[in-house]
This record gives C-alpha cells, structure tokens and sequence, in this order.
C-alpha cells in the first residue's frame, strides 16, 4: 500500500483521532473515549467524543505552547518530534493527575475534572505541568 492511500484510508476511517493518541498507545493512560483503529498492520486511536476531542485538543495546545522551555525548543514550527510529544502527552497527564492528587486515571474524565477546577487553559498552574513534562522519561528501547 503506498502511503498517500494509506493516509487517505486512515483519514476515512479515522475522522477524529484522538490528540493523545501517542500516550494511549504507549500505555501512558488510557480513555473511556478512546477506540483502537486498526489498518495496514499500524495502531491508531479514535475519540468517540466531539466534545472531549476539542476539549483534550485545545488543552494539549497550550500544553505544548508552554512546553516549549522545558522541551529546549524556542518555537513550534510543526508538530513537535516524537520524543518530544510523548514527554507532552505523558508528562500533561502525569502533571494534572498529580494536581488532583492521583486520581482518576481515565484521561476523559480527568480533563473533566480538570476543567471543573480550572475553566479556562490560563488558570492551569503550568509550573507544576511543566515539572512533570520536564521529568518524564519514556522507556528506552532495550538492545537486542
């Protein structure tokens, strides 16, 4: 399959992918909204949700605005590396967890949670985010 139709396929049969797909997949968190997509031998994650995916889409967008100090980057120009994201997406939930003080674990109703507290994106205490994101290291590769 080349990728062009690849890309088309996957845009077909995922309309709204979830934006912290990479920490789902990772095992980072997980979502009562999320449903596993599966085309070409490759993983992907739809939201079931409208609303949850533009609530959990503007939030990682400031996420990621502030993130970028922490990330050692002067500028977003693009989506951000692999790497980097993951630090984002795992880091963000590990950080708002941390400020509810440990639960829930499902991210929907995290981001509910964490909205209820803090209305708007401005309010969050990004340098208890950012220590999180900062700390975060996803797991390396063993060595064959």
């Amino acid at each position: 399959m080349d990728e062009d139709a690849f890309k088309q396929t996957y845009r077909d049969l995922n309309a709204r992918p979830c934006v912290f797909a990479k920490a789902i997949l990772i095992r980072c968190c997980g979502c009562r909204r999320s449903q596993k997509v599966l085309l070409a031998e490759r993983e992907a994650i739809a939201c079931l949700s409208p609303g949850g995916e533009q609530r959990c889409r503007q939030l990682l967008t400031a996420l990621r605005e502030r993130a970028l100090f922490a990330l050692k980057l002067t500028h977003l120009a693009g989506p951000l590396p692999h790497g980097k994201e993951i630090r984002v997406q795992c880091g963000s939930y590990l950080g708002l967890r941390e400020l509810l003080g440990g639960e829930p674990e499902d991210l929907d109703t995290l981001m509910q949670a964490v909205l209820e507290r803090y209305p708007t994106a401005d309010q969050l205490p990004y340098g208890e985010i950012l220590r999180a994101i900062t700390h975060f290291q996803p797991r390396r590769r063993g060595r064959d």
